[in-house]
């Protein structure tokens, strides 16, 4: 296989984490399935996975392709289990499996050599299963990643694409479309007509742009991330966003005097009882805490752990439209470290809208557990009222009025 420019460029980097963003059909599969054989042969006994959004996309994107080129090299090839055993230059054999992110929890426990992670920006939860499930599998054999994707708005993947300013075993590239010397010009030129510039620039300059239709699209990130901290706190309180499959959230805040909202950190963890929610929350030490009123069941169980629960509203326009205008008036303070908060507000979106009909006002029930946690508090907080005065004082004090 004779690699393009630019591919010879990331397969000749000797980093142990290659972060590629890169725009539709610049050869991230090509790349991707020589590397993986490449890996496997070089030595006896290794393990190696190509993990796509789905297990439906690994099979169509890259598992035709691997059987084809890794043909001369085939000791065994399990179609029902996405699996192909191959040949090594030592004379024993490697492992090379085809899974799917939706199911990454079933890694968990393995050992790694080499990971291909495809189409990263479209992965739900992103660090919550890098962090705990397929970084340690990298761990006891000093494996490697190989993260590849097309951008989708500002969200994990920028985060991941930022990190060799951080980390020295990170370094990043950025490849257009153009630079796949085999496209066909006159395509690349008729897409950019077609669509419209954010679109186009995204999918094939592989340009971070907005996502389209955001629900909080007042959010900026030079505005509103900071690690300053408030200067005089009067008071902490948190939204609770309850699950197990799907994450569980808590966002606590700090209210300054000038009633500016300060969010330093966040808990976002899957498979989480409410009892353990309950001693999290209370980690934070909120005088009132904010929880998902469609679960009236498990605010029992954290009010009997001593959290002061409080009534949600259920309006979930009011509440984005609440949240909305805190952010155009820069009164919302976010961490750097709140990753899956900030991830959230850069996906969290509407529906696509449908031709005459009206713009949808409720957003697409996903990446959204974070922001619950926050609307519940935000729009439902209200500043603490002075304790009402004695009757009896107020029926008499005129007489102590000059």
């Amino acid at each position: 296989m004779k690699f393009h420019k630019s591919q010879k460029i990331i397969a000749s980097d000797l980093h142990r984490f290659r972060v590629v963003c890169s725009g539709r059909r610049f050869g991230k599969t090509v790349l991707s399935v020589y590397e993986i054989i490449g890996k496997a042969v070089a030595k006896n006994d290794r393990q190696i996975a190509y993990i796509a959004t789905t297990y439906a996309q690994a099979r169509d994107i890259a598992w035709q392709l691997m059987k084809k080129i890794s043909e001369p090299i085939q000791k065994e090839v399990n179609e029902s289990r996405l699996q192909i055993t191959v040949k090594t230059q030592e004379g024993g054999a490697s492992t090379i499996y085809f899974k799917g992110w939706e199911a990454i929890e079933g890694l968990r426990g393995m050992k790694f050599d080499f990971l291909v992670l495809d189409e990263v920006a479209s992965y739900r939860n992103f660090w919550i299963g890098w962090h705990e499930v397929l970084r340690p599998t990298l761990t006891d054999t000093a494996g490697d990643c190989l993260f590849i994707s097309t951008p989708k708005g500002f969200n994990h993947f920028y985060d991941l694409y930022q990190l060799e300013n951080e980390d020295k075993d990170y370094k990043s590239f950025h490849f257009s479309s153009y630079e796949n010397p085999f496209l066909d010009r006159g395509e690349l030129e008729k897409a950019k007509e077609e669509l419209i510039e954010d679109r186009f620039a995204q999918e094939y300059l592989a340009d971070f742009r907005k996502t389209e239709g955001l629900v909080y699209k007042e959010f900026n990130r030079e505005k509103h991330i900071t690690a300053d901290k408030p200067t005089q706190v009067i008071d902490t309180i948190a939204g609770i966003d309850f699950g197990y499959t799907n994450p569980a959230a808590i966002i606590p805040i700090k209210i300054d005097n000038d009633n500016h909202y300060w969010i330093e950190k966040e808990w976002y963890k899957t498979k989480q009882t409410t009892e353990q929610i309950a001693e999290r929350a209370n980690l934070f030490k909120p005088t009132r805490v904010y929880p998902d009123p469609a679960e009236p069941d498990r605010i029992e169980i954290l009010t009997k752990a001593g959290l002061n629960c409080r009534e949600v509203s259920k309006d979930v326009v009011a509440g984005i439209d609440r949240v909305r205008e805190l952010f155009k008036q820069n009164r919302i303070h976010i961490h750097p470290d709140c990753k899956n908060l900030i991830w959230e507000l850069e996906t969290y979106r509407y529906p696509d809208k449908k031709p005459d009909k009206n713009n949808p006002e409720k957003p697409i029930k996903e990446n959204d557990h974070a922001l619950d946690a926050l609307r519940y508090a935000l729009y439902t907080y209200r500043p603490q009222e002075p304790e009402p005065e004695d009757p009896y004082f107020e029926k008499y004090n005129t007489y102590y009025q000059d």
